[in-house]
C-alpha cells in the first residue's frame, strides 16, 4: 500500500538526514503534496525519484530545508523564502502567540487594534498575525530591496500596508496611535559572526543578522520607533539573542519611556524576546 511504502522512504531519507522532520518537507515537495497528507500520496515515480535525490544532495551540502522547497512554515501559515530574506524559524512562534493574546484583548475592549512589524523581512510575524486575528490593522516596514520581493507576495491578499525603507522613519503618520510594535531585528554581535552556524551564516543574509559591537544597535532602534509610534499603554515586543536577557530589556528601560518591562522564553527555555508597555495613563 502507498502508506507503507511512504512510511519507509520517509525512514529511509530520515536517516540520511539525521531528521524525520526535514525528511517529511522534502518528500512533500518533491511529490507535490502538504506534508499533512504525505503518508497517503502515491510512491515517488522515476522522475520524483530523481528530484529527490537532487533535493537531497542540495540539503547534504548544506543548504537550508527551505532554499531547497522554497517554503518555511510558521504557525498557521506558510512563508515563500529564497536567497536574500531571513528564513522565519519556530522560536519566533511563541512571541507572536504572545503578541495575539495582545491583540485579543485590544479587541475585547471594543477597538480595532492597530499593528506595525518593524524588519518584517518575509512577512512570517504579520502574516501569522493577519491571520490568525484577521480584525486588526496592519502594517509592515521592511529596508532589503532582496527581501521585498517575498514580503509582498507573502502578503499578498491580506489587507496590510507595506512600507520599504528605514524602520526609523517609517509610519510617522501613526505616531502615537499604534496598540503593538513587535519586531525580530537583528541581534547578533559583529564579533560573533564566527560563531553563528554555517548553515545560516552562509545562507541567511547578513543584513538580517548582524547589528554593531553589541548586537544591540537595531533594538536600540526599535525602541526609539516604539517610543514615538505607540499610544500610553501600548506595547512593544522584540526578538533578542540568548545571551541578551539582560541587555535587551535593559535598551527599554533607559529610555525612561517603558514600563513592565519583561524578558521571556522560547519553546527551547532559553531567553528570546523582551516585551514592555508605553509609559502614560492607559494601560498603566
Amino acid at each position: 500500500m502507498p502508506e507503507a511504502s511512504i512510511s519507509r522512504l520517509v525512514a529511509t531519507t530520515a536517516a540520511r538526514l539525521g531528521s524525520v522532520a526535514e525528511a517529511r518537507l522534502l518528500l512533500a515537495h518533491v511529490l507535490g503534496v502538504e506534508t499533512a497528507a504525505l503518508l497517503l500520496a502515491a510512491p515517488p515515480d522515476e522522475e520524483a525519484a530523481a528530484r529527490l535525490e537532487a533535493a537531497l544532495v542540495r540539503r547534504e551540502t548544506g543548504e537550508p530545508v527551505q532554499h531547497v522547497t522554497g517554503r518555511a512554515p510558521f504557525r498557521t501559515v506558510t512563508l515563500n523564502v529564497g536567497p536574500g530574506v531571513f528564513i522565519p524559524r519556530p522560536e519566533t512562534e511563541v512571541m507572536t502567540g504572545w503578541a495575539l493574546e495582545r491583540i485579543a484583548d485590544i479587541s475585547a475592549s471594543g477597538r480595532i487594534p492597530i499593528v506595525v512589524e518593524l524588519c518584517a523581512g518575509s512577512g512570517a510575524i504579520t502574516k501569522a498575525l493577519a491571520t490568525e486575528a484577521p480584525q486588526g490593522r496592519y502594517a509592515a516596514v521592511e529596508l532589503s530591496e532582496e527581501a521585498w520581493p517575498y514580503l509582498v507576495d507573502n502578503l499578498a491578499g491580506l489587507r496590510v500596508d507595506l512600507r520599504g525603507g528605514d524602520m526609523a522613519e517609517a509610519f510617522e503618520d501613526l505616531d502615537g496611535t499604534v496598540d503593538l510594535v513587535i519586531a525580530n531585528p537583528p541581534y547578533v554581535p559583529v564579533e560573533h559572526w564566527a560563531d553563528v552556524p554555517a548553515e545560516v551564516r552562509d545562507h541567511d543574509p547578513w543584513l538580517a543578522l548582524v547589528s554593531g559591537e553589541d548586537g544591540l544597535d537595531a533594538m536600540r532602534v526599535v525602541a526609539e520607533v516604539a517610543t514615538r509610534l505607540l499610544r500610553p499603554g501600548g506595547f512593544v515586543c522584540a526578538e533578542h539573542a540568548e545571551v541578551q536577557a539582560m541587555s535587551a530589556p535593559a535598551v527599554f528601560l533607559q529610555t525612561g519611556q517603558f514600563t513592565r518591562v519583561h524578558d521571556h522564553l522560547d519553546l527551547t527555555e532559553r531567553p528570546r524576546f523582551v516585551t514592555a508597555v508605553r509609559a502614560g495613563r492607559m494601560g498603566e
